[in-house]
């Protein structure tokens, strides 16, 4: 019962429109009514695909109607039945009878449509449309009159269908059966013996109509016949056939042809009525004949794509029940009512920005139930867009791009497709398509400008922003995500990064260190901005750094240098004129700008009425004429200003002699300048020694008092014990205990030099030591050892040692002050 047809399979389609979309055909035959679940085919097997493929290509069923009848198992490969199947409701009497599908698979993108062929089982019985048949017929009737029986009617086809019908046996009438152009069966039953009303007035028969299957299936209808009276004429038809055409969607009751029959009987009996044949139940829903006469119209909608032409059987009765029949054939004319139906196989959606041209986005199937110019359908993209439509099977389209996409300019395209068909006027359908572009990183970060320049006031704190950098990336996510890197580089023998840094995320540049305007002027830094990407994309910006000087230093003085020495004296003769030049005061500023801009002023003079400095080149010129009276040394103090906020000074004292002569400018400033340095060198010698000679003071009366403490402590220890022997006290010792030694006689050294301020003074050690030492553990009298040099027999306290001490180092410091003095 399950068949597999290979003579329909074709070979993949390999054509340059096909864009490498292969495409596979392939048939099988099924009995309807099959249980869900069935086997219909291995499609796996038979198309050549593996189990893997199907699940890679993700393959999938396309119909584009409302029932699915079958499923795939792409697990095992196999085509099952997914719903019942009803060939009769599928197909009605179409034979034979199949449904198309497509399947699937994507990456590559493949098509293979399948076609199934639902085959005929015997189901159904054959129906009569009514229970009983009336005949009424005339006594008169000829022999071999025939009489038209109702048709039966079996959903089933081919041997399935209606086979033959069966009368009853009498003694009246036989059988005879006949086929119409489309193969349908119907009876007449044929007057073999004439009727007798008065014998036989009534006469019941049964039809049988049965169907060919296995097991055979019947209908039976009752024939109930009325035998009347003396009518023995029959209508005749003026055409066996009439041919009509109808344009479908006409409204109802539109005029279709009229058919007409005549009876040669008079009165009542020539009356004729016109009515359709059963031999399709569903006419009478679609048109209508007037009985009287004859008029053929419609009754419903007639539709083209349902039934393109109908063949309909009239009959003609008169009033004795006498019949002709006729047929009327009717051809239904199409007109373009349908409009194209968009049915998408395939969409991908997002596509990435660097697609080639020619890359596959969707596959659309495009259809229009209509037939002729009408049912010729062309696809087009409505709006200009970088996508073309291509035709590779018939009905259906392949939507590719037709250049290279760029998702910095349009990341989103609607595209819009229109099908129309080739009727007038033309009908249309448009189905929009949203595709979404992805970015990938075609796109380095760009800064707005090549060069920036900033400035920076020297001396700024550790940390201070100087600029902030922004790139932009027009890639998205993570391709435009952009690092801020500092380029490598040296200045004055030390890496960039110890001058300024960068942040990594905001741009932000900030100064690693404190600059000094006098030590770098300019710094040229070279910023990286990298996106995120893979591979990563940058670009590079120069960042020109200013240093702007700051008010910092102060004006050095050149000229006149200042000693701490000797005095350097500029002379003006007693006969110079007003404006003589006496000197020139040169400074410098390393600042620049207007902080180095200097200006000169004479703060204080021994004579202000003598002399002047020039403001902005800083000469000192005499203002008046020189006299006798104004004195050989003049002291001039000039400052020098910058014209820094705030400004920042220097002072420079000028000697100035007035004198004619060098010897009485010499012994004028030599007297000065030795009385000064005397002075000074008598001030810090005095200060000296007595801060030396407090400090040994202190330092005498500290170690005294710590002697005394410790010897009484000692006294008081001796004479606690049990020792035998009286301890001796020396009197020239300060420590008896053998704790130490004390110095009794000491040497000084004074060495004098021609210049006083080199002149020393040493102490020397003491000429000779005295120790006393004591053991007491030791039983015996403690003894009293003495140096070899001599035995000391002064009797001096320790208050007498400092005293002693004290006054000397005092007599030596003025011994030195007035050596000095004298010198």
């Amino acid at each position: 019962w399950l068949t597999q047809r290979n003579s329909n399979t074709l070979p993949p389609i390999h054509h340059p429109l096909c864009s490498g979309l292969s495409v596979k055909e392939r048939q099988y035959s099924i009995p309807e009514e099959m249980k869900k679940g069935s086997l219909i085919g291995n499609v796996a097997q038979d198309l050549g695909l593996d189990l893997k493929r199907l699940r890679s290509g993700r393959a999938r069923i396309v119909s584009g109607e409302n029932i699915q009848y079958t499923e795939l198992k792409t697990d095992k490969g196999i085509l099952v039945v997914k719903e019942r199947i009803d060939r009769e409701q599928l197909c009605g009497e179409t034979t034979p009878c199949s449904f198309s599908f497509e399947m699937i698979l994507e990456n590559p993108m493949e098509l293979h449509q399948i076609t199934v062929e639902i085959t005929d089982i015997n189901d159904n019985s054959p129906t009569f449309n009514k229970i009983n048949i009336h005949l009424e017929i005339s006594e008169i009737a000829t022999t071999a009159a025939r009489f038209p029986l109702a048709t039966a009617e079996d959903l089933d086809v081919g041997v399935n269908g209606l086979k033959e019908y069966i009368l009853t046996e009498n003694d009246y009438f036989v059988l005879k059966q006949h086929s119409n152009a489309d193969g349908k069966k119907y009876a007449e039953i044929v007057l073999q013996k004439p009727l007798d009303r008065e014998t036989n007035p009534y006469l019941s028969l049964k039809l049988i109509a049965v169907d060919g299957g296995t097991p055979q299936r019947s209908g039976t209808v009752k024939i109930d016949v009325t035998v009347l009276d003396a009518n023995d004429n029959a209508p005749v038809f003026n055409q066996s056939v009439y041919k009509a055409t109808v344009t479908e969607n006409s409204p109802k009751d539109s005029y279709v042809t009229t058919v007409n029959a005549t009876d040669a009987d008079f009165g009542s009996n020539s009356i004729v009525t016109y009515y359709f044949s059963d031999l399709n139940r569903a006419l009478p829903n679609l048109f209508a004949i007037d009985e009287k006469t004859g008029v053929v119209s419609t009754s419903g909608s007639v539709d083209f794509e349902k039934d393109k032409k109908f063949e309909l059987q009239i009959h003609a009765k008169d009033q004795g029940g006498l019949t002709d029949s006729s047929k009327v054939i009717i051809e239904v004319t199409d007109v373009n009512d349908n409009s194209p139906v968009i049915s998408v196989m395939s969409f991908t959606s997002p596509v990435s920005e660097d697609a080639p041209p020619g890359t596959t986005i969707g596959i659309i199937n495009v259809k229009d139930l209509d037939s002729g110019e009408n049912g010729q359908v062309s696809c087009k993209i409505d709006q200009n867009a970088p996508f073309k439509i291509k035709s590779n099977l018939k009905n259906y389209y392949t939507l590719v791009t037709d250049s290279v996409l760029d998702r910095e300019g349009i990341s989103t395209y609607n595209i819009t497709v229109v099908a129309e068909d080739g009727g007038i006027p033309p009908l249309s359908a448009k189905r929009t398509f949203n595709l979404k572009v992805s970015d990938v990183n075609d796109n380095s970060p760009g800064f707005p400008r090549n060069v920036y320049s900033a400035f920076l006031t020297e001396n700024n704190s550790p940390g201070f922003s100087v600029l902030s950098l922004t790139a932009n990336d027009p890639d998205e996510n993570q391709n435009a995500r952009i690092s801020y890197i500092l380029e490598d580089s040296n200045i004055a023998g030390s890496p960039i990064s110890e001058y300024v840094s960068v942040n990594i995320e905001t741009g932000v540049v900030r100064a690693v260190r404190s600059f000094d305007y006098e030590q770098i002027k300019e710094l040229v830094v070279v910023v990286k901005a990298q996106d995120g990407g893979s591979p990563p994309l940058s670009s590079n910006v120069t960042l020109k750094i200013l240093i702007q000087d700051q008010n910092d230093n102060p004006p050095q003085v050149l000229y006149p240098v200042q000693t701490g020495g000797s005095v350097v004296a500029e002379m003006v003769p007693r006969s110079a004129d007003v404006g003589y030049l006496v000197t020139k005061v040169v400074a410098v500023d390393v600042d620049s700008g207007q902080n180095a801009w200097l200006s000169y002023k004479l703060q204080k003079a021994t004579d202000r009425a003598l002399f002047e400095v020039g403001l902005q080149n800083g000469e000192i010129r005499t203002i008046r004429q020189v006299t006798d009276k104004d004195a050989v040394k003049q002291r001039l103090t000039v400052i020098v200003e910058d014209n820094g906020q705030p400004s920042r000074s220097a002072t420079v004292i000028v000697n100035v002699a007035v004198a004619d002569s060098f010897p009485e400018v010499l012994s004028e400033f030599t007297d000065s300048t030795h009385d000064k340095e005397y002075n000074d060198t008598l001030t810090f010698y005095l200060v000296l020694a007595l801060a030396v000679v407090s400090f040994l003071f202190i330092t005498c009366l500290v170690v005294i008092i710590s002697v005394k403490i410790y010897r009484w402590r000692q006294s008081r220890i001796l004479y606690h014990s049990n020792l035998p022997v009286i301890p001796y006290y020396p009197p020239r010792y300060s420590d008896t205990l053998g704790t130490g030694t004390l110095q009794h006689v000491y040497n000084y050294e004074v060495c004098r030099t021609t210049d006083s301020r080199k002149s020393d003074c040493k102490f020397g050690t003491a000429a000779s030591q005295n120790v006393l030492i004591m053991d007491p553990s030791s039983k015996g009298t403690m003894q009293r050892i003495q140096s070899d040099k001599s035995l000391l027999d002064q009797h001096d306290s320790p208050v007498e040692v400092s005293s002693t001490l004290f006054f000397t180092l005092l007599i030596c410091l003025v011994l030195v002050v007035r050596y000095r003095k004298i010198k």
